[in-house]
């Protein structure tokens, strides 16, 4: 979607120092389970955890995502890819932020995404790795160090205590927007062939593989985090695939064996509310989510559904998709009170915490750029999981 480029530089910076209120009948009135609350703002949670995560705290936010860029930590070939301390791994900023999380008892959502050129043939981040091992590799080399049981060679005290341990894991970042997987569509026998589907269930099930491979126990992943729209025209300029005919296409590849589907059902224009129903039949959003969860249930049984991005920007900083403080607050309640009745929802995180600085990325957050409080400040905090 618009400004989503900006999610995948915010961390080379910080290294180098991102349902309808009237739901479907078929769906049960009932609330959710436990709906874990929390963000999506790296370069907060990343840049300057030391000031983020006692704010998180304050703020009543349970969980925070971050994406674990593949390109950066193994920028250079490993030698030995399932061993954490190998020496071409830099986890530095994820450490640092882990240790930050454990103080103050946030959860971590990770999610796997950008391929290394070694890996891809050279190309950028947003192809697809060659070999799916190279992936499940890094997979398993990522959840044994935030497995909650390692200690790196490096550090030698008798005191040291193992990195925290990460539970819940994400499969890429919008794999239907040619933001982040390329290509979305392949000629194939003179028809049109979903190659981002195809290429995301490899990419899925090695996620899932090397995780597993490490025997966590109670680690839950996530697949799909689909963008909440696509136009599903494989000759345009810029080709995407619309959620549920992605969601249909990769189980028609193979994947398979994931705990949750994750999803970002992302506001068309500031005319909708979180329950209006989108026009566009390849939208999913808030408004009609509960097409996703028929089409999930049909395809894969009855999954929980992570929502892991959400949010409204504000206007003055963006005139053309932002809303006013007063209704960014309001909408933010509406969307939690849409995601706690649905009983498929398990997770709902708002991006961001701050606005970004460029007004082609987003103002989405609790904080202007300045650090001036919005509204939606006080209505995130009262939300009650």
């Amino acid at each position: 979607m618009r400004k989503s480029i900006a999610r995948l530089t915010v961390l080379v910076v910080a290294l180098g120092a991102s349902a309808s209120m009237a739901l479907s009948a078929a769906q049960p009135a009932h609330g959710s389970r436990a709906l874990i609350k929390g963000v999506f703002d790296e370069a907060e949670t990343i840049g300057r955890p030391n000031k983020t995560f006692p704010l998180l705290r304050t703020l009543r936010a349970e969980a925070v995502r971050v994406n674990l860029y593949w390109s950066e930590v193994a920028s250079k070939k490993p030698r030995t890819p399932t061993n954490p301390d190998d020496k071409a791994y830099n986890w530095a900023g994820y450490d640092r932020m882990m240790e930050y999380a454990r103080r103050y008892h946030v959860k971590v959502v990770m999610s796997i995404v950008g391929t290394p050129r070694w890996a891809n043939g050279g190309k950028a981040r947003y192809y697809a790795p060659r070999k799916s091992l190279d992936l499940r590799n890094f997979a398993y080399a990522a959840a044994k160090r935030y497995s909650g049981t390692f200690v790196p060679e490096s550090n030698t005290s008798k005191n040291a205590k193992p990195f925290p341990a990460v539970r819940y894991w994400l499969a890429w970042n919008e794999p239907n927007n040619p933001v982040f997987l390329r290509p979305q569509y392949k000629r194939v026998a003179g028809g049109w062939q979903i190659e981002s589907a195809r290429q995301y269930a490899l990419i899925c099930n090695a996620i899932q593989a090397g995780i597993h491979a490490t025997v966590l126990r109670g680690e839950k992943i996530a697949c799909g985090v689909t963008a909440p729209r696509g136009n599903n025209a494989p000759r345009s300029s810029r080709a995407s695939v619309s959620p549920l005919a992605f969601l249909r296409a990769m189980k028609r590849y193979g994947a398979r064996g994931f705990d949750a589907y994750a999803h970002h059902p992302y506001y068309g224009s500031r005319a909708e509310t979180p329950s209006t129903r989108p026009k566009a039949e390849t939208a999913v959003t808030l408004g009609n989510i509960g097409d996703l969860t028929s089409e999930l249930t049909r395809l894969y049984g009855n999954k929980p559904l992570w929502i892991t991005e959400y949010g409204y920007q504000t206007s003055p900083q963006d005139k053309f998709f932002g809303v006013s403080y007063s209704k960014q607050a309001a909408y933010l309640k509406q969307a939690f009170a849409i995601a706690r009745k649905n009983p498929r929802i398990d997770m709902m995180l708002w991006f961001l915490l701050r606005d970004q600085q460029a007004v082609r990325y987003w103002q989405s957050g609790f904080f202007t750029h300045g650090r001036k409080p919005k509204p939606s400040l006080s209505a995130f905090r009262n939300i009650r999981p």
